[in-house]
Protein backbone atom coordinates (compact mmCIF):
# COMPACT_ATOMS: atom_id res chain seq x y z
CA UNK A 1 0.00 0.00 0.00
CA UNK A 2 1.31 3.67 -0.59
CA UNK A 3 2.15 5.05 2.56
CA UNK A 4 1.01 8.55 1.32
CA UNK A 5 -2.38 6.73 1.76
CA UNK A 6 -4.03 6.04 4.36
CA UNK A 7 -7.06 5.42 6.77
CA UNK A 8 -7.61 7.35 10.05
CA UNK A 9 -6.45 4.75 13.06
CA UNK A 10 -9.63 4.62 13.92
CA UNK A 11 -9.98 2.58 10.92
CA UNK A 12 -11.47 -0.95 11.59
CA UNK A 13 -14.35 -3.88 10.12
CA UNK A 14 -17.48 -2.56 11.99
CA UNK A 15 -19.72 -5.97 12.92
CA UNK A 16 -23.13 -5.26 11.65
CA UNK A 17 -24.80 -6.41 8.83
CA UNK A 18 -28.25 -6.97 7.08
CA UNK A 19 -30.17 -9.47 5.26
CA UNK A 20 -29.38 -7.98 2.17
CA UNK A 21 -25.42 -8.05 2.82
CA UNK A 22 -24.55 -9.64 -0.31
CA UNK A 23 -27.52 -8.92 -2.55
CA UNK A 24 -27.26 -7.06 -5.97
CA UNK A 25 -30.43 -5.34 -7.56
CA UNK A 26 -30.13 -4.23 -11.09
CA UNK A 27 -32.91 -1.09 -10.38
CA UNK A 28 -32.51 0.14 -14.42
CA UNK A 29 -30.66 -1.48 -17.02
CA UNK A 30 -27.13 0.53 -16.39
CA UNK A 31 -27.16 1.18 -12.26
CA UNK A 32 -26.58 -2.24 -10.22
CA UNK A 33 -27.46 -1.66 -6.45
CA UNK A 34 -25.13 -4.00 -4.29
CA UNK A 35 -25.64 -4.15 -0.21
CA UNK A 36 -22.36 -4.36 1.79
CA UNK A 37 -23.21 -5.15 4.89
CA UNK A 38 -25.56 -2.15 5.91
CA UNK A 39 -24.44 0.18 2.91
CA UNK A 40 -24.78 0.48 -0.93
CA UNK A 41 -22.33 0.77 -3.41
CA UNK A 42 -23.92 1.68 -7.38
CA UNK A 43 -22.13 0.62 -10.40
CA UNK A 44 -23.01 2.26 -13.42
CA UNK A 45 -22.89 1.21 -16.94
CA UNK A 46 -23.72 -0.85 -19.28
CA UNK A 47 -22.68 -4.73 -18.04
CA UNK A 48 -22.49 -5.45 -22.19
CA UNK A 49 -19.03 -3.46 -22.13
CA UNK A 50 -16.55 -2.41 -19.46
CA UNK A 51 -17.57 1.47 -19.24
CA UNK A 52 -18.36 2.01 -15.84
CA UNK A 53 -17.80 4.01 -13.20
CA UNK A 54 -17.98 2.76 -8.68
CA UNK A 55 -20.69 5.20 -7.04
CA UNK A 56 -19.39 4.71 -3.50
CA UNK A 57 -16.74 2.09 -2.07
CA UNK A 58 -18.70 0.56 0.95
CA UNK A 59 -17.51 -0.68 4.38
CA UNK A 60 -14.19 -0.95 5.95
CA UNK A 61 -12.17 -3.85 4.80
CA UNK A 62 -14.68 -4.63 1.99
CA UNK A 63 -12.57 -4.18 -0.93
CA UNK A 64 -12.32 -7.44 -1.86
CA UNK A 65 -15.86 -7.93 -2.14
CA UNK A 66 -16.30 -5.34 -4.34
CA UNK A 67 -13.55 -6.16 -6.56
CA UNK A 68 -15.41 -9.37 -7.26
CA UNK A 69 -18.77 -7.78 -7.28
CA UNK A 70 -17.44 -6.09 -10.26
CA UNK A 71 -15.87 -8.45 -11.67
CA UNK A 72 -19.11 -10.52 -11.94
CA UNK A 73 -21.06 -8.06 -13.58
CA UNK A 74 -18.26 -6.73 -16.42
CA UNK A 75 -16.09 -9.49 -16.41
CA UNK A 76 -12.59 -10.76 -15.46
CA UNK A 77 -9.90 -8.08 -14.68
CA UNK A 78 -12.65 -5.24 -15.64
CA UNK A 79 -11.72 -1.74 -13.59
CA UNK A 80 -14.06 1.41 -13.76
CA UNK A 81 -13.50 4.41 -15.14
CA UNK A 82 -13.42 6.34 -11.61
CA UNK A 83 -15.04 6.46 -8.63
CA UNK A 84 -17.30 8.81 -7.42
CA UNK A 85 -17.77 9.34 -3.74
CA UNK A 86 -21.30 10.82 -2.53
CA UNK A 87 -19.24 11.51 0.89
CA UNK A 88 -16.44 10.78 2.56
CA UNK A 89 -18.27 8.55 5.55
CA UNK A 90 -16.55 5.83 6.61
CA UNK A 91 -18.93 3.67 5.33
CA UNK A 92 -18.65 5.10 1.80
CA UNK A 93 -15.18 5.10 1.59
CA UNK A 94 -14.67 1.65 3.43
CA UNK A 95 -12.36 0.20 0.66
CA UNK A 96 -11.75 2.95 -1.87
CA UNK A 97 -7.56 2.78 -0.97
CA UNK A 98 -7.29 -0.65 -2.04
CA UNK A 99 -9.77 0.12 -4.93
CA UNK A 100 -7.81 2.70 -5.87
CA UNK A 101 -4.56 0.99 -5.69
CA UNK A 102 -5.82 -2.07 -7.71
CA UNK A 103 -7.26 -0.60 -10.74
CA UNK A 104 -5.26 2.62 -10.60
CA UNK A 105 -8.32 5.35 -11.20
CA UNK A 106 -9.02 8.40 -10.37
CA UNK A 107 -11.67 9.40 -7.46
CA UNK A 108 -13.87 12.39 -7.51
CA UNK A 109 -15.55 13.95 -4.83
CA UNK A 110 -17.25 17.78 -3.60
CA UNK A 111 -14.65 20.35 -2.84
CA UNK A 112 -16.14 20.80 0.70
CA UNK A 113 -15.32 16.95 1.14
CA UNK A 114 -12.05 17.66 0.54
CA UNK A 115 -10.37 18.09 3.97
CA UNK A 116 -11.41 15.04 5.30
CA UNK A 117 -10.09 12.52 2.47
CA UNK A 118 -6.68 14.46 2.04
CA UNK A 119 -6.07 14.10 5.87
CA UNK A 120 -6.91 17.77 6.69
CA UNK A 121 -9.59 17.41 9.17
CA UNK A 122 -11.53 14.95 10.85
CA UNK A 123 -15.93 14.77 10.65
CA UNK A 124 -17.68 15.66 13.68
CA UNK A 125 -17.89 13.15 16.53
CA UNK A 126 -21.23 10.75 16.31
CA UNK A 127 -24.22 11.67 18.28
CA UNK A 128 -25.76 8.73 20.04
CA UNK A 129 -28.07 10.69 21.63
CA UNK A 130 -30.46 11.13 18.31
CA UNK A 131 -32.39 8.12 18.81
CA UNK A 132 -33.03 5.05 21.45
CA UNK A 133 -32.24 2.59 18.31
CA UNK A 134 -28.96 0.30 19.22
CA UNK A 135 -27.47 1.53 15.82
CA UNK A 136 -27.52 4.93 17.17
CA UNK A 137 -25.86 3.90 20.51
CA UNK A 138 -23.33 2.23 18.53
CA UNK A 139 -22.26 5.17 16.63
CA UNK A 140 -19.22 6.13 18.74
CA UNK A 141 -17.06 3.02 17.40
CA UNK A 142 -17.75 4.51 13.95
CA UNK A 143 -15.09 5.97 12.40
CA UNK A 144 -14.52 9.54 11.55
CA UNK A 145 -11.10 10.43 11.49
CA UNK A 146 -9.62 12.22 8.07
CA UNK A 147 -7.79 9.38 5.48
CA UNK A 148 -5.77 10.69 2.67
CA UNK A 149 -6.00 10.21 -0.24
CA UNK A 150 -3.85 12.32 -1.72
CA UNK A 151 -3.30 13.42 -5.29
CA UNK A 152 -5.29 10.28 -6.11
CA UNK A 153 -8.76 12.09 -5.17
CA UNK A 154 -9.85 15.43 -7.06
CA UNK A 155 -12.60 17.64 -7.10
CA UNK A 156 -15.17 16.73 -9.32
CA UNK A 157 -16.08 19.64 -11.77
CA UNK A 158 -17.96 22.68 -10.84
CA UNK A 159 -20.14 22.41 -13.95
CA UNK A 160 -22.30 19.54 -12.84
CA UNK A 161 -21.02 17.07 -14.85
CA UNK A 162 -19.55 14.02 -13.73
CA UNK A 163 -16.42 12.27 -15.24
CA UNK A 164 -17.93 9.30 -17.26
CA UNK A 165 -21.13 9.90 -16.36
CA UNK A 166 -22.18 12.08 -19.37
CA UNK A 167 -26.12 11.76 -18.51
CA UNK A 168 -25.65 12.59 -15.21
CA UNK A 169 -25.47 15.65 -13.26
CA UNK A 170 -24.28 16.30 -9.52
CA UNK A 171 -26.43 18.26 -7.17
CA UNK A 172 -25.01 19.44 -3.79
CA UNK A 173 -27.04 18.62 -1.05
CA UNK A 174 -25.71 19.00 2.26
CA UNK A 175 -26.49 18.37 5.53
CA UNK A 176 -25.19 14.70 6.21
CA UNK A 177 -21.60 16.24 5.49
CA UNK A 178 -20.99 19.62 3.74
CA UNK A 179 -19.66 18.52 0.33
CA UNK A 180 -22.35 15.64 -0.32
CA UNK A 181 -23.82 15.19 -3.31
CA UNK A 182 -26.49 13.47 -5.42
CA UNK A 183 -26.42 12.29 -8.79
CA UNK A 184 -29.40 12.78 -11.14
CA UNK A 185 -30.33 11.73 -14.39
CA UNK A 186 -33.11 14.51 -16.38
CA UNK A 187 -33.78 11.83 -19.37
CA UNK A 188 -35.43 8.87 -16.98
CA UNK A 189 -35.14 10.93 -14.01
CA UNK A 190 -33.05 8.42 -11.93
CA UNK A 191 -31.17 9.49 -8.74
CA UNK A 192 -28.53 8.57 -6.95
CA UNK A 193 -28.91 10.10 -3.40
CA UNK A 194 -26.18 8.90 -1.50
CA UNK A 195 -27.21 9.28 2.75
CA UNK A 196 -29.29 12.71 1.10
CA UNK A 197 -32.48 10.80 2.62
CA UNK A 198 -32.75 6.69 2.67
CA UNK A 199 -35.01 4.07 2.60
CA UNK A 200 -34.57 2.38 5.87
CA UNK A 201 -34.89 3.83 9.56
CA UNK A 202 -30.64 3.53 9.83
CA UNK A 203 -30.83 4.40 13.61
CA UNK A 204 -32.48 1.21 14.50
CA UNK A 205 -30.75 -2.20 14.28
CA UNK A 206 -33.47 -4.30 13.88
CA UNK A 207 -34.78 -2.59 11.02
CA UNK A 208 -31.19 -2.08 9.57
CA UNK A 209 -30.76 -5.81 9.52
CA UNK A 210 -34.24 -6.65 8.30
CA UNK A 211 -33.88 -3.97 5.83
CA UNK A 212 -37.63 -2.88 6.62
CA UNK A 213 -38.45 -0.26 3.46
CA UNK A 214 -39.14 3.00 4.59
CA UNK A 215 -38.21 6.55 3.75
CA UNK A 216 -36.31 8.47 6.26
CA UNK A 217 -33.69 11.50 6.61
CA UNK A 218 -30.61 10.97 6.62
CA UNK A 219 -28.86 8.79 9.42
CA UNK A 220 -29.30 11.25 12.15
CA UNK A 221 -26.18 9.83 14.17
CA UNK A 222 -23.50 11.33 11.23
CA UNK A 223 -26.23 14.48 10.28
CA UNK A 224 -24.43 17.86 11.34
CA UNK A 225 -26.80 20.65 9.65
CA UNK A 226 -30.44 19.45 9.73
CA UNK A 227 -31.30 22.68 8.01
CA UNK A 228 -29.76 22.03 5.60
CA UNK A 229 -30.16 18.62 5.34
CA UNK A 230 -33.81 19.32 4.93
CA UNK A 231 -33.57 21.99 2.27
CA UNK A 232 -31.81 18.98 0.28
CA UNK A 233 -34.74 16.65 0.38
CA UNK A 234 -36.88 19.18 -0.78
CA UNK A 235 -34.39 19.68 -3.80
CA UNK A 236 -34.48 16.01 -4.72
CA UNK A 237 -38.16 15.57 -4.03
CA UNK A 238 -38.48 18.56 -6.57
CA UNK A 239 -37.02 16.80 -9.79
CA UNK A 240 -39.56 14.35 -9.71
CA UNK A 241 -37.40 11.43 -9.28
CA UNK A 242 -38.77 8.07 -10.96
CA UNK A 243 -36.28 5.83 -9.28
CA UNK A 244 -33.85 6.56 -6.38
CA UNK A 245 -31.24 4.32 -5.21
CA UNK A 246 -30.05 5.55 -1.44
CA UNK A 247 -26.80 4.70 0.72
CA UNK A 248 -28.60 2.27 2.66
CA UNK A 249 -31.87 0.51 1.88
CA UNK A 250 -34.03 -0.78 -0.62
CA UNK A 251 -34.67 1.15 -3.85
CA UNK A 252 -37.59 3.07 -4.41
CA UNK A 253 -39.58 3.71 -7.58
CA UNK A 254 -42.58 5.37 -9.61
CA UNK A 255 -45.69 6.02 -7.10
CA UNK A 256 -43.97 4.61 -3.99
CA UNK A 257 -41.06 7.20 -4.39
CA UNK A 258 -43.27 10.20 -5.54
CA UNK A 259 -46.09 9.21 -1.93
CA UNK A 260 -42.97 8.85 0.35
CA UNK A 261 -40.82 11.83 -0.74
CA UNK A 262 -43.93 13.89 -0.50
CA UNK A 263 -44.53 12.64 2.82
CA UNK A 264 -40.53 13.39 3.89
CA UNK A 265 -41.00 16.90 2.94
CA UNK A 266 -44.21 17.59 4.36
CA UNK A 267 -43.53 15.87 7.87
CA UNK A 268 -39.58 16.04 8.15
CA UNK A 269 -39.80 17.04 11.60
CA UNK A 270 -41.44 13.65 12.60
CA UNK A 271 -39.59 11.10 10.32
CA UNK A 272 -36.28 12.71 9.85
CA UNK A 273 -35.44 15.29 13.05
CA UNK A 274 -34.24 14.16 15.79
CA UNK A 275 -36.51 14.86 19.08
CA UNK A 276 -32.93 15.92 20.51
CA UNK A 277 -29.14 15.60 19.87
CA UNK A 278 -26.05 18.15 19.51
CA UNK A 279 -26.22 19.01 16.17
CA UNK A 280 -29.78 20.10 16.12
CA UNK A 281 -28.73 23.87 16.78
Amino acid sequence: MDKNLHYGEDYKFIPATSVRSGVGIEVLPDLYQYTIQIVNIVLYGDPSTKEFVLIDAGMPKSAEAIISVVEDRFGRDSRPKAIILTHGHFDHVGGIIELLEHWNVPAYAHPLEMPYLTGKESYPQPDPTVSAGMVAKMSPIFPNEAINLGERITAIPSDGSIPYMPDFRWIHTPGHTPGHISLFREQDQALIAGDAFVTVKQESLYKVFTQTKEISGPPQYLTTNWQAAQASIEKLAALKPSAAITGHGLPMQGEELTRELRKLVDHFEQIALPKQGKYLN
